[in-house]
């Protein structure tokens, strides 16, 4: 008798278990990887915008400290001035822009060190309390500002290390509460190879690769109150080749593939032990598949290769890739053009970008536009960006 009611329980028991029902969330098809300030995966310079959003692995010129700051110690100047302007919703608003300026200078052979500063404007927001009091314009931005240092390990590869304080000020102060800046800091680690330039049967050749690993730094809060937020730490990888045809005609084409070392968007849901299928106080949330997020900066860029609830295939969906060419005409004339793909289910950002340079003397002056290859519609679309170099001490350094 004893054994009959004690099968009775567990049959009682195994029943409850199974009446209960895990619900997942609706809408977890496209798990798109978000990060604070996304300013910082904005291309900020024509050039590498006028090539699909690329830098790690071209050619060096005065913006490489926001792709790869190795590229420094192959420069053929001495040093260089950069300053870049790039309007963001042109369609909508025109005081919303990032902006750049940077220096570099080659202190020898083998070493070079940089500054910038890129700064990102949401424009003038006009708040006001009530009908009897006067507008206040609050103008929120970000800024970060870097130095890297860059060693020449050989003749043909250099590695360098780039520091950076990065500050967010979009608290309006008429709202009351703290109205500190979020700061925090990141590091980026770069390396990049340049051959020798080689004798093909009917022109000359150059390899070109690079990598850099970008923004390794801690999670930080907007305000005290909110949640922890990852940087956008990602992981760049490009190589490409110099079709050296004569003097006057060069095309370099390069391609580059990126990913965000972030922790990807487990799949939640619930237990619903009551079945109305609504989440009830008692019903806790529960990761059904994927990994928790809720981790360290530093165990998120490991986990951010193998957590995808999808496996291996999703995993890929979370590189992109682009491809880029540049034809150079006497130094003095450059013609570019890009494509930067993503996946539909990782952001959907795809888009054709051209755009050409010009030189005179010390001075190059870059232009790029972009076109939307997406049917989400992309904040750059239709925008023409701007950037500007001083190479001062051209040819110092005329080491190929």
């Amino acid at each position: 008798m004893k054994n009959l009611i004690l099968l009775i329980i567990m049959f009682a028991f195994v029943f409850k278990i199974n009446a209960q029902e895990t619900i997942i969330f609706p809408n977890q098809d496209r798990r798109v990887i978000t990060t604070g300030v996304p300013f910082l995966l904005i291309a900020p310079d024509a050039r590498a915008a006028a090539m699909g959003d690329m830098g790690v692995a071209t050619g060096v010129d005065a913006f490489s400290q926001q792709w790869n700051s190795s590229k420094y110690v192959f420069s053929e100047a001495k040093s260089g001035i950069g300053v870049s302007y790039t309007p963001y919703l042109s369609k909508l608003v025109n005081d919303i822009f990032l902006g750049n300026v940077t220096y570099f200078n080659r202190l020898d052979e083998k070493s070079a060190f940089a500054v910038s500063l890129k700064y990102f404007s949401l424009g003038d927001i006009e708040f006001v309390t009530d009908e009897f009091s006067e507008a206040l314009i609050q103008r929120p931005n970000e800024f970060t500002l870097d130095v890297s240092y860059a060693l020449r390990l050989s003749d043909q590869f250099g590695m360098s290390v780039a520091m950076r304080y990065l500050s967010s000020d979009l608290k309006l102060p008429g709202l009351g509460g703290d109205t500190t800046p979020a700061s925090t800091f990141g590091v980026d680690i770069s390396g990049y190879y340049q051959s020798e330039e080689e004798a093909y049967s009917d022109f000359n050749g150059r390899w070109r690769a690079g990598f850099a690993i970008q923004n390794i730094g801690p999670k930080f809060k907007y305000d005290e109150a909110g949640q922890e937020n990852f940087q956008p730490t990602n992981l760049r990888l490009g190589t490409g080749f110099d079709f050296i045809f004569d003097d006057y005609n060069k095309i370099a084409v390069t391609a580059e593939v990126t990913k965000l070392l972030v922790p990807t968007p487990p799949v939640y849901g619930y237990v619903d032990t009551d079945g109305d299928e609504n989440q009830d106080s008692d019903e806790p949330t529960i990761i059904v598949e994927g990994q928790d997020p809720d981790v360290s900066f530093l165990s998120g860029m490991f986990q951010s290769f193998g957590d995808a609830p999808d496996g291996f295939s999703e995993e890929l969906k979370e590189f992109t890739w682009a491809l880029g060419a540049e034809y150079l005409y006497q130094d003095s004339f450059a013609f570019r053009a890009g494509y930067f793909n993503e996946s539909e289910d990782k952001g959907a950002r795809k888009f054709l970008a051209l755009g050409a340079g010009f030189k005179a003397n010390v001075v190059n002056i870059d232009l790029s536009y972009l076109f939307s290859a997406s049917k989400v519609q992309s904040p750059l679309e239709n925008t023409l960006r701007f950037s500007l170099t001083f190479n001062l001490g051209e040819g110092e350094y005329n080491e190929y």
